[in-house]
């Protein structure tokens, strides 16, 4: 990174923390500092709602998700915009009309202590793992590019966010998320705009897709009923609605978004644009993450993309093994560049070469043969090192190939992103434990400042720990998919107890305690067995919940006797 590179991230990173501090000091009660005083537009609700859900996570691991499996993660987001519907017919005016700091007050008021008690706890316990995830994932960035220790840039990530989310509540999380999203989405554009511009200047778009295709990067839709696989378009329009409905419906840090909307129409309108522009941005960060790969189609890639994995294995007795892979896969990219070309000459001629096409393909084969055979050598210097790469992927392209400035600008990005989500979270999980567990259970009277600064002691406490959640952060196949296979095991459950609260009336607080306990025990039990796919979970997690407290409450009426009447 050069000084400029520097200067930008700094400028970026400073001035949104900053703004957010200053910007909204100074909160006077409660309804004010979680709920922004209740006068945000529609179009502030929109951009925060898409800050929260767009961590760095998104922009670290999505590119690096499509360059490996392609264009068929998208699929994972198809039913949100039919549940950003239904979140607006139900919720929405529920939660209004009750006037409601969170979504678990209304269970009390439907059901009893005990069960808004549960949602919440189910609440705090991912949503404080998920936190401590969206700190980990660009403190791997700054730590690769560094060399700083892992744990320290978690804590010094973790205390930016802290600064102004501490100061503001969510009046600074909803200021900031503009700014944040408008780095975001400049970054991204003119990264995609600069891959195509390094790519051979025969190759018009058409042919980029058209060689992504060849070689399986643009299989949007999969129509399969293998409940084994991951991301289907069924699994994405039916458990991707219900972990969507789950997510905004019933998570905190989505939830007091919205909250903070003017009126019932603001809010609505807010989440509407959510539903219609959030598949589409997904699917641009993928199709940035094939273009990576069309670009590492003309130009050398490495072996192996985590520089720590590198470093270890050449500082090992299998350094000579590992140079030889690299010197193969040196051979290989230069006649994949070149089989490339041809094929990309012979579309210009509206001729698609068949036998192009499976040499392309069987030398991208071989290339994932080198690439697992380095994972094996570092497995064997250490068993338990990380060899799956994905997440660095991107950082790579960053790092290696973005002209000076750009570089600090992308990282900016990624920054934001980061302090996004982060900031929406520790918020969340502030006024959930201040409202939900602290207020409910004081006997004594306190004032409104009591509370606001309890809240802001809670955000705090829930800072420190998202950061020690960061620092025992480890990658599992790669963050994106960790962060949603986190919320699939716990947010199932929830939404049935919602499901439940709505439509079901006369399921009572006994029946519905018991079945969300024994549904969320069920999960953990069919997570751990791996029997199918993560987004199973969250439909599978809603109809038990639904199911068991239904049929809990049957059996409670058989087993009452009818009330004695006097004579």
């Amino acid at each position: 990174m050069q000084l400029i590179d520097w200067v930008i991230l700094c400028v970026t990173l400073l001035f949104i923390v900053a703004y957010g501090a200053i910007r909204t000091r100074g909160s006077k009660n409660v309804e004010e500092f979680i709920l922004g005083g209740k006068n945000t537009p529609w179009w502030t609700v929109g951009l925060s709602v898409m800050a929260t859900q767009a961590s760095a996570i998104t922009f670290l691991s999505t590119p690096g998700q499509a360059y490996h499996d392609g264009m068929g993660f998208v699929q994972f987001y198809f039913g949100l915009p039919l549940a950003m519907v239904v979140i607006c017919i139900t919720f929405i005016p529920i939660y209004h009309r009750l006037k409601v700091y969170t979504a678990y007050e209304y269970l009390e008021q439907r059901f009893d202590v005990k069960t808004r008690t549960l949602a919440s706890l189910l609440f705090l316990v991912q949503r404080g793992l998920g936190t401590g995830l969206t700190i980990y994932a660009p403190a791997i960035i700054m730590s690769s590019l560094l060399g700083w220790n892992l744990n320290l840039m978690n804590f010094i990530i973790g205390l930016l966010v802290i600064i102004y989310t501490v100061s503001g509540g969510t009046r600074a999380v909803n200021v900031t998320h503009k700014q944040q999203m408008f780095v975001i989405m400049s970054g991204m554009f003119i990264t995609f705009f600069i891959i195509l511009s390094y790519l051979p200047e025969e190759l018009s778009f058409n042919n980029v897709l058209h060689i992504a295709g060849a070689n399986d990067k643009m299989n949007i839709v999969d129509f399969s009923f293998d409940p084994e696989k991951r991301y289907t378009i069924w699994s994405g329009i039916a458990g991707g609605f219900f972990l969507a409905l789950s997510y905004f419906g019933t998570d905190q840090s989505q939830v007091q978004r919205y909250l903070s909307g003017k009126s019932v129409r603001e809010s609505q309108m807010g989440l509407i644009m959510n539903g219609l522009l959030k598949v589409p941005m997904q699917f641009f960060i993928l199709l940035i993450g094939v273009m990576v790969f069309i670009f590492f189609q003309f130009h050398e890639a490495p072996l192996h993309f985590n520089p720590n994995n590198v470093e270890l294995v050449q500082n090992s007795s299998y350094k000579d093994e590992y140079k030889n892979l690299e010197s193969e896969l040196k051979s290989l990219a230069e006649e994949k560049k070149e089989i490339s070309m041809l094929y990309a000459g012979q579309l210009n001629q509206d001729y698609d070469n068949k036998e192009l096409h499976n040499r392309m393909i069987a030398l991208n084969s071989q290339e994932k043969d080198l690439r697992d055979d380095a994972k094996q050598l570092i497995s064997k210097i250490n068993a338990n090192a990380e060899t799956n790469d994905k997440d660095y992927v991107f950082l790579y392209f960053i790092l290696n190939f973005l002209p000076k400035g750009l570089i600090g600008l992308l990282l900016a990005v990624i920054f934001s992103a980061a302090m996004s989500s982060s900031a929406s979270g520790l918020n969340a999980l502030a006024s959930t434990t201040a409202i939900d567990l602290y207020k409910r259970n004081v006997t004594a009277e306190k004032s409104e400042k009591h509370f606001v600064d309890a809240t802001k002691l809670f955000t705090l406490i829930w800072g420190i720990i998202a950061i020690l959640f960061a620092c025992l952060g480890t990658l599992f196949e790669n963050l994106i998919q960790l962060v949603n296979i986190i919320g699939s095991i716990f947010y199932g459950t929830v939404l049935g107890i919602f499901l439940v609260a709505f439509y079901v009336k006369y399921v009572k607080a006994q029946a519905i305690f018991w079945g969300a306990v024994i549904s969320q025990c069920a999960i953990f039990y069919i997570y751990y067995k791996d029997v199918v796919s993560f987004l199973w979970l969250n439909i599978i997690g809603a109809v038990l919940t639904i199911v068991l407290s239904s049929l809990l409450q049957m059996f409670m009426n058989k087993n009452t006797p009818p009330p004695v009447t006097e004579k």
